[in-house]
């Protein structure tokens, strides 16, 4: 598939996808050989101890997926394909880029932020309930709130929010669009890096970008195309999860968890515990769409879940499958949605690659649920599951629209 329209599936008659809080996952079980789309051996991790180990462990790392030697690992290039992004580098270098941004990132500094987020989210909601009923709550309240907040944080104030969406797609396509397709909306993506990096060397600011751009003239040794890489990643990655998960949420809460939704407004407590299990139980992505797992590679023989894996070899945790572990989580978001998290989840991965941006998703999350429901008690779908317009062909699925009443 290559038109603009394989990213959505609307209008293409394929067959209805289920929400991804009803997917099927991979039963936790020992490690097990497998291939990727690219034909490259695979051993694919599920059970939560196994996955957790293959996150943490340093005989395993992202690096070693693109050595000279390395086998390929995805049949079109994407975002998280780039050798000089933060994501694909390893050890001291790492730890060196990431503590030019992690400072932004940490609960205390999130904490600064709530005050504003929370205004954010109850000027959405203001204007969707001027817009009136129904309303596509999207393009009213999904899509716009990790934009606004990501913008006002790297001071972005006239970000294109199509453009983004555009370069967001093509950057985490796995189906969706042609390399050559991806590469050119890449390639802008990147001009549009640069030209931020360039305003804040002339004009720095407050911003999450003038703290990098400070950082890195400490450091000495960030490259140009590092800094880019840095930019462009957090401008993806600071609204695509956020709006991932509160799409894909929302299709849970007001089909199948509606009994939740007057809880979750009752205080933000609830809408917090809520937030934990639902970004554990409601994936992010659709296994059937691409091979699952954060790809690691061995850089020595490393023993398993009681399996020895041999150096050189291509790793796949699967978080999806370790935050459904059976052994660890023991009820389903039906029984468990208020109760805390048994285990640590590994939505966001674990060890050096943690997610930078975890607690502002969490922050949204929770404020954005907790506001809704108290805003929009009434608050329904208006029409059926089966009818909901997905994403498709990328490593994250969400409705491109959902049409709500109330």
């Amino acid at each position: 598939m290559s038109t603009e329209n394989s990213a959505t599936g609307a209008g293409t008659g394929i067959a209805p996808l289920p929400p991804l809080h009803c997917l099927r996952h991979l039963e936790p079980g020992p490690p097990r050989l497998a291939a990727l789309p690219t034909g490259t051996p695979v051993w694919l991790v599920s059970r939560h101890a196994d996955v957790r180990q293959v996150l943490t462990d340093p005989r395993l790392g992202r690096a070693p997926l693109y050595a000279p030697d390395a086998p390929p690992v995805t049949v079109t290039p994407n975002i998280l394909d780039d050798p000089q992004s933060m994501l694909n580098i390893d050890g001291t270098e790492h730890q060196r880029l990431r503590r030019t941004v992690q400072r932004a990132f940490t609960p205390r500094a999130i904490a600064r932020w709530k005050p504003w987020v929370a205004s954010v989210v109850e000027s959405l909601i203001d204007e969707l309930i001027d817009h009136g009923s129904p309303a596509d709550i999207v393009a009213a309240y999904t899509r716009p709130l990790p934009v606004a907040v990501i913008s006002r944080l790297m001071g972005l104030d006239n970000l294109d929010g199509k453009r983004l969406a555009h370069w967001s797609d093509h950057a985490l396509s796995t189906t969706a669009y042609t390399a050559e397709a991806i590469s050119t909306a890449m390639t802008e993506f990147a001009a549009f890096g640069a030209e931020v990096i360039a305003e804040r060397r002339a004009a720095p600011g407050e911003d999450l970008v003038s703290g990098l751009l400070a950082a890195a003239a400490d450091d000495g040794s960030i490259t140009e195309g590092q800094l880019i890489a840095l930019v462009i990643g957090l401008v993806m990655a600071g609204h695509e999860t956020t709006m991932t998960s509160l799409g894909n949420v929302l299709v849970y809460l007001l089909e199948d968890g509606r009994e939740a939704w007057q809880r979750l407004a009752s205080d933000e407590a609830s809408a917090a515990a809520a937030t934990e299990q639902i970004l554990r139980a409601v994936p992010l992505g659709d296994a059937q769409e691409y091979m699952p797992g954060l790809l690691r590679r061995t850089v020595e023989d490393v023993e398993i879940g009681g399996v020895v894996i041999p150096a050189g070899s291509v790793v796949a945790a699967d978080a999806n499958a370790a935050n459904q572990d059976p052994s660890v989580y023991t009820g389903d978001l039906g029984t468990e949605l208020f109760s805390p998290l048994a285990a640590p989840m590994l939505t966001f991965g674990a060890g050096p690659h943690h997610c930078l941006g975890a607690w502002l998703a969490r922050m949204e999350l929770e404020l954005a649920l907790h506001r809704l429901a108290r805003r929009l008690p009434a608050l329904r779908m208006a029409g059926p599951v089966d009818g909901i317009d997905w994403r498709r062909g990328l490593l994250t699925r969400s409705p491109n629209a959902l049409q709500v009443s109330w």
